[in-house]
């Protein structure tokens, strides 16, 4: 990752769906903002064991959201579990889901517990797509406008 930017990291369970849209859609919008601003987005999982062996990497919802979107998703990665130098790297952590995400990272990183941001974006078991991928682009929108702000002053 470049040191020529700030960073955000969202973190979700799998690194499959939710994180991988947020990132997507940050860094698609990030780019284009007059000027440009000078962070990017990377995601990574609290438990990728749990996406099922070979459901691909990526999901096709985040996949087909963003082919809507115009937002070109072909150089996709498969998910990355979450270490202490990504956290150590961000100058913005995000979780997900504050019920699903908070206990994960107490017993993997009590430190960090704490110190990050927690949405409230449901993941598909409990809510679908069409409801949770428009939810996290507008709270990603909010962050870009709240980040444009700090930048102009």
């Amino acid at each position: 990752m470049s040191s020529d930017f700030s960073h955000v990291l969202f973190i979700c369970t799998g690194n499959y769906y939710r994180s991988r849209f947020a990132e997507y859609v940050f860094n698609y919008h990030a780019i284009r903002t007059q000027p440009a601003l000078p962070w990017r987005a990377f995601s990574r999982g609290l438990a990728i064991d749990q996406v099922s062996p070979g459901a691909g990497h990526l999901s096709p919802f985040t996949l087909q959201a963003l082919s809507d979107k115009g937002i070109d998703a072909a150089a996709y990665r498969p998910p990355i579990a979450l270490g202490e130098q990504d956290l150590a790297l961000a100058g913005r952590v995000i979780a997900l889901k504050h019920a699903e995400h908070h206990p994960l990272m107490g017993k993997k990183f009590p430190h960090w517990q704490e110190r990050i941001e927690y949405w409230h974006v449901h993941d598909i078991d409990y809510a679908h797509p069409d409801q949770a991928l428009p939810e996290i682009e507008s709270l990603v929108a909010a962050l870009l406008a709240a980040l444009t702000a700090e930048q102009t002053g």
